[in-house]
Order: structure tokens, then sequence, then C-alpha cells
């Protein structure tokens, strides 16, 4: 069937359309990972978003339970140049068509996808619509420009969980370690979207892990006795999101603190600071960061599209500690007085490589020096 991605601006790419039929809103941004994009599905970050795979054959791998990164997929909307016509993986349950069908997410191939890139990212992510069922550009544009945007818009109510619950699944031939004397440390996790694979690494650290829902103000989480809490990732603009920006401002230097990604923006909100938009975020999992104490370069997984101005913490007692080495902004910031840290990318991976992920046993050392 007949497909079109309309952009804000006026630009036009007609495709063909795969996955649920229909038309779908939301802000375009580029991804640029070669694999994995049965967890960008399933990233509850993506709520609000279309997503255009710079990849340019995508489903080949199919799709299979053990790559969900959530409990449903998230986003409104997926490009790619080519729906991969066959299916070779081992692991595979389904196929990738059959998977936004039933997850009501329309999809459109055959378009121009270095295009489309270039395109974002000269002008900056664009709100957008994809439909299968209007073929007018003409009613298509009037239509999306009566749709809302994400900024200024509270996404985490949509993603975050309705229950507190235990979680204690590690990552896959990782195990839990032996519990050590006087049981696991307790970790809180402030659910705003939080990944699965955020939780794998929390029990494979050592942690018993409780997730509770982001709406769970201060008094309640130090009720449940946390040895520390993370701060999930999660979608959109974090400035609306003021009821968990009050809940961390709270906790500040009573617990351990790690925010990762959203709950970075979190920390840095709750410290004084401000959030701004990047032009057309980070999506990928091949961005480069540096490591200003070690020197050390990780290749992470990114997806964002705001970022702390760390100069609007200037003497607050918070230092910068990682940077972008594509564009120089700040990817991590610490508060050593206050035990906290966070960092702006992914070090959980799922999907992504995995040159981040001894931050878990920094925060499990945290923790461990804070209880003594």
């Amino acid at each position: 069937m007949k497909a079109l991605l309309l952009l804000e601006d006026g630009t036009l790419f007609e495709g063909t359309g795969f996955g649920a039929a229909g038309e779908a809103f939301g802000e375009v941004v580029f991804n640029t990972s070669m694999t994995g994009y049965q967890e960008i599905l399933t990233d509850p970050s993506y709520q609000g978003q279309i997503v255009a795979m710079t990849f340019p054959q995508i489903g080949n791998c199919g799709v299979n339970d053990a790559d969900r990164e959530s409990r449903r997929t998230w986003l409104s909307g997926f490009v790619v140049k080519e729906l991969s016509p066959v299916v070779s993986s081992w692991r595979a349950t389904g196929d990738l068509a059959g998977f936004l069908a039933a997850g009501g997410v329309v999809g459109i191939q055959g378009i121009d996808t270095r295009a489309l890139a270039r395109h974002l990212r000269v002008h900056g992510a664009k709100h957008g619509v994809i439909s299968s069922t209007g073929a007018d550009p003409a009613a298509l544009a009037g239509r999306l420009a009566a749709a809302p945007r994400i900024v200024g818009v509270d996404l985490v109510r949509d993603v975050t969980c309705d229950r507190t619950f235990e979680w204690t699944e590690p990552v896959e031939g990782r195990p839990a370690a032996a519990e050590p004397p006087g049981g696991r440390r307790h970790v809180v996790v402030l659910d705003c979207g939080v990944k699965f694979n955020i939780l794998r690494h929390l029990v494979s650290s050592g942690f018993r892990v409780t997730v509770v829902p982001a709406a769970t103000d201060a008094r309640a989480i130090l009720a449940l006795k946390p040895d520390g809490v993370l701060l999930s990732n999660g979608p959109g603009d974090p400035e609306p999101v003021r009821y968990v920006v009050e809940t961390v401002r709270s906790l500040l230097g009573r617990v351990p603190l790690f925010g990762i990604c959203l709950g970075h923006q979190m920390l840095g909100l709750a410290l004084g600071g401000r959030t701004y938009k990047l032009k057309f975020g980070h999506h990928g999992g091949n961005h480069p960061v540096k490591d200003l104490d070690t020197g050390r370069i990780a290749i992470t997984s990114q997806n964002h599209g705001f970022n702390v101005d760390m100069e609007s913490l200037a003497g607050r007692g918070v230092r910068t500690t990682h940077v972008n080495l594509y564009d120089g902004t700040a990817e991590g910031l610490e508060d050593r007085d206050r035990n906290l840290f966070g960092v702006q990318y992914h070090p959980e991976a799922g999907p992504g490589p995995h040159d981040a992920d001894r931050l878990f046993a920094r925060f499990a050392d945290l923790v461990a020096a804070d209880r003594g």
C-alpha cells in the first residue's frame, strides 16, 4: 500500500506502508545503529517519536521475546529504506512487519533514508506524520499542523509502570554474584521508562531491585529503605516532569543516586540547572564519549533529544565527567559530596556496545562505600 512521510517544513517522501495501517504523528529522528531494531522499538524513551533507521536493510533477524526492552512497542512510527524480505535468524519467532502490526506501529519503507537523515542533520529534528491511509498531502499537512509536539509535554506518565514490583532476572550469561553477609544491597529504580537491560545489570551487579512508578515521592521511596536509587531513562522533555524533579531534589544527599539519560537530566534539574533541546539529538550505537578523569574513550549507545546545560550548574559543586566527541556536549556529571553521578548515554546498551557497563560496578562501589 502506498504511504507518505511528510515533515512539518513540507518535505515529502513517498514509499510503501508496512506494519499497522493508519497515520502516526511524532518527532522524526534518525538512528545510526546497524542492528538492534527490536530493542529500539521497545525502548520507552522513543515514545512520541518516528524513528528512521539509517542502515539500508532492516528486519533480517526477525523478532523474538528475549530482545524486548519493555512490555510493548512505544514509538509512533518506523522508517526504513528496505524491509528485509526474509528472516534468517535461528532465534526468530516472528517477523518485523507482523511485530509492528501487533503493536499498532505504522511503518514506511522504500524511501531515501540517507536523504532524510541529511535533511534532519542540517535542519534539525522535525515534527512529521506517516500515513498509509490518506494520500492527499495538503489534507495531511493540515492534520500534522494540529498534532501535538513533544516539547513541554510529560511523556513519562505514558510509559511508567502502574505499580511497584521486584525484578530478579540477571543479564544473560552473567548471573548475580553470591549474596554477601547481611544480604544484597537494595536499589530502588524510579521508573521513567526503564529498559529491562538496566534492571538486568543491577541484578548482575549484586543488587536487590525494586521498581517504583515515576510519581512515587521521596518519602515513599525512603520508606523502602534503599541503599541507593537509580533514576531511569525515559522519553521526551524533562522540564514538564516536575514531580520527578521534586522527588530527586528531596533525595539529594540522603541516599546515593545514579541517573541514566532522562535520569541524568533529572539530576541536573534537581541540582538547580537547566536543560535544552539538541538540534537533532543523539540516537544510535556508535557515539564516542570521553571520560575526563581517565582519558578513556567508550563507544556508547544513545537516545536523547535534550541535554543538561552544565554552565547553569556552575558554582553548585557539580562537575562534568564525560563529553561527547562528536559535538562536545556534556555526557556525564557528578557531585561527590552528595554521592551522586549521572550519564547521558546508555551503559546497559541493549542495543549497542558494552564499553560503559562498568558504570554499574561504580554505582555498586558508591553504595557500598556509603553504607559501609
